[in-house]
């Protein structure tokens, strides 16, 4: 079969200033805009969102657990200038409520195309970063209707793919108390803004415990089917998923490009923003006749 796509070894760091991606994310709150929120009832909970922006339909997955809609704040002021953006908080993330079904990556992806059915009828860009990479995945593969290019960045799609530092953190989500402990300040106070409320905190850590511990892994024959342009994504120095995996996964896709971000580890959005938007940008404007970047 030949290949369109083109595996891409960013050797270089990108260090544009004149970004809005760096100036404005502290001007708005992201994740808490009431100018920007909206709810979704989708069936026992209310799914948060916040819409930005217009033009092509764009919608954001964020990581999971320590996750949440304001990591792509360095991105979304300039996205926002030529895409309606719509970043989703994950069910039991922030806004979104936690409900009472079993959380998984397959009902991050059902919640999230209800709510792109709602907000738009065209199929959208799906951008997706860890958990979220991996609900949109599933997204893609179970509503191949709803999206018309997908970037998954630093998302396994089996546990093999995942380090052992990884396997390590899972098992602490079972006792947040000890989770606490290992938690830097920085976190710690970000995390007390979007959960002010301790026990919402403990609860979502329980459930994402349960749900990592039970997590199938997504078929490489369903990966293999997926046929619009998909964009894999990870840092150079990513804990949490093994380098090969991603390359594994890039040779799965027939229509793949792989980008390795150099002198990142796991949180790219946060590591090297300017960059992450040169490459989403990139890829979601090149032509679909050449399936290459030029």
């Amino acid at each position: 079969m030949q290949r369109t796509g083109l595996l891409v070894l960013l050797l270089f760091v990108w260090t544009q200033a004149g970004r809005a991606a760096a100036t404005d994310e502290k001007d708005i709150p992201y994740g808490n805009n009431p100018s920007a929120a909206h709810y979704l009832q989708v069936g026992d909970v209310k799914i948060y969102y916040e819409i930005y922006g217009s033009g092509h339909p764009l919608v954001l997955l964020h990581g999971g657990l320590f996750g949440y809609i304001d990591e792509f704040g360095g991105v979304i002021p300039e996205l926002s200038r030529h895409y309606t953006v719509i970043a989703i908080a994950l069910r039991g993330h922030g806004k979104s409520e936690l409900g009472t079904q079993p959380l998984s990556n397959a009902l991050f992806a059902e919640d999230s195309a209800a709510v792109i059915r709602h907000v738009t009828s065209e199929p959208v860009d799906l951008v997706g970063f860890s958990v979220g990479a991996m609900a949109s995945y599933l997204l893609t593969i179970n509503h191949p209707d709803l999206v018309h290019k997908l970037v998954a960045v630093g998302g396994p799609i089996a546990s093999s793919g995942s380090t052992e530092a990884a396997g390590t953190e899972a098992n602490a989500y079972n006792d947040p108390a000890e989770l606490e402990k290992g938690l830097p300040p920085r976190f710690v106070a970000r995390r007390n803004r979007i959960y002010p409320d301790r026990a919402v905190w403990n609860r979502l850590v329980l459930a994402m415990g349960k749900a990592e511990a039970t997590e199938p892994d997504i078929p490489k024959e369903k990966v293999h089917a997926i046929q619009i342009p998909t964009l894999i994504a990870a840092g150079d120095q990513d804990d949490y998923t093994k380098m090969e995996h991603f390359v594994e996964i890039y040779h799965l896709l027939p229509h793949g490009e792989l980008a390795i971000v150099p002198g990142c580890g796991h949180t790219v959005f946060k590591c090297n923003p300017s960059l992450m938007l040169d490459l989403i940008e990139h890829f979601l404007q090149q032509s679909e006749a050449s399936g290459v970047a030029q």
